[in-house]
C-alpha cells in the first residue's frame, strides 16, 4: 500500500472501531454535560477527548503490564539464547536448525517469553485510526456511529482557543495567529513529551541489544539512540496533517505514557538495562546507609 492510497484505505481499516470510538466519545460528552459543562463548548469536547484517552489507557493497561513482563522474561532468557546461537553458529543443515528451534522454544517457554512479543501494543493503532475517521467525518458535517447529527453540529461548531475540534493546522492558520499558536504549541508539546519519554525513560529501561553488526551500518545502540529524535520529528510532521482533536488525543496519551514510562523506569526496569543498574545501585546505597545507622 502506498502513502497516496492510505486516505482511501482508512475507512476500511477504521470501520470496525469507529462504532465503539464514536460511542465512547458521545458517552464522555454526555457525562460531562450532565455534570454541568456547557454543551457546545470546546472545553467540553476537549475534556471528552481526554476522558476517551483515559478510558483507552485503562483498557490497554493489562497489555502494558504484559509488555513489561515479556521484556523481563526476554532479558532472563537472553544469556541462554545467546549461548544457543553461538553453539549452532554455522550449522545450516535441517536437523541442526530443527534442534535449535526446539531448544529455543524450550528456553522461551521456561522463562515465560510471550510468542506475541510487542504485537499486543499494536492493538492501540485501531483507536487512532478510528478517532481519525470520526473526526474526519465530523469535519465533513457527516454523522458517524453514535455521533448523531446534533452531536456532529455541536462538535463542529465548538471552539477551543479559536480552533475547532475538527480543524487542521491550515485551518488554524486561517483562523488567526492565536489559533495557529495554540495548535502549534500543543503539537510541539506532544512531540516533546514523546521525545522525553523515549529519551529519559524508555531507552534507559531497555537492555542493550545483542545483535550482530552489519558491515557498513551504524551500531544498533546508535540507531536506538536516534529513535527519540525521529519520533519527535514524526509527531511534528503528523501534527500538521491531523485534526485538532487528534492533537489533543496525542498530547493526553503522551502525558500518561510519560508517567507510565517513569513508573517502569523507577520500579520495574528490565534486567540488563541502565535503569536496572541504577535501581540496584540505589538499593545498595540504601542498604549501606541502613547498616551504617544500625552500627
Amino acid at each position: 500500500m502506498t502513502f497516496s492510497a492510505l486516505p482511501a484505505a482508512l475507512p476500511t481499516i477504521s470501520n470496525p472501531v469507529t462504532g465503539p470510538i464514536s460511542s465512547a466519545l458521545a458517552a464522555a460528552y454526555d457525562l460531562l454535560t450532565r455534570l454541568g459543562l456547557e454543551p457546545d463548548s470546546g472545553t467540553t469536547w476537549v475534556a471528552a477527548l481526554v476522558l476517551l484517552v483515559v478510558g483507552v489507557r485503562l483498557l490497554v493497561l493489562p497489555i502494558a503490564v504484559h509488555g513489561v513482563r515479556t521484556a523481563h522474561a526476554s532479558a532472563r532468557a537472553r544469556p541462554q539464547l545467546t549461548e544457543l546461537s553461538q553453539r549452532y553458529k554455522g550449522r545450516t543443515d535441517i536437523e541442526s536448525m530443527r534442534a535449535m528451534a526446539e531448544e529455543r522454544r524450550a528456553i522461551t517457554s521456561e522463562h515465560g517469553v510471550s510468542p506475541l512479543g510487542c504485537l499486543p501494543m499494536l492493538l492501540q493503532l485501531p483507536v487512532f485510526f478510528g478517532l481519525y475517521r470520526v473526526l474526519s467525518e465530523v469535519a465533513q458535517h457527516r454523522p458517524i456511529g453514535a455521533m448523531t447529527p446534533d452531536l456532529v453540529a455541536s462538535l463542529d461548531s465548538a471552539r477551543f482557543g479559536g480552533v475547532a475540534i475538527a480543524d487542521r493546522f491550515t485551518d488554524a492558520l486561517a483562523a488567526g495567529p492565536g489559533a495557529a499558536a495554540l495548535m502549534g504549541g500543543l503539537v510541539l508539546a506532544a512531540a516533546t513529551l514523546t521525545w522525553a519519554s523515549q529519551r529519559f525513560f524508555t531507552l534507559k529501561s531497555s537492555p542493550r541489544p545483542e545483535m550482530p553488526q552489519v558491515e557498513g551500518a551504524p551500531p544498533m545502540p546508535d540507531i536506538m539512540a536516534m529513535m527519540p529524535a525521529l519520533s519527535f520529528v514524526g509527531v511534528l510532521a503528523g501534527g500538521v496533517a491531523v485534526p485538532f482533536g487528534i492533537v489533543v488525543y496525542w498530547l493526553a496519551t503522551n502525558v500518561i505514557a510519560l508517567v507510565q514510562a517513569a513508573v517502569i523506569w523507577r520500579w520495574a526496569p528490565t534486567p540488563g538495562s541502565e535503569a536496572h543498574a541504577a535501581r540496584e545501585a540505589r538499593r545498595a546505597a540504601h542498604a549501606g546507609s541502613s547498616e551504617g545507622s544500625g552500627a
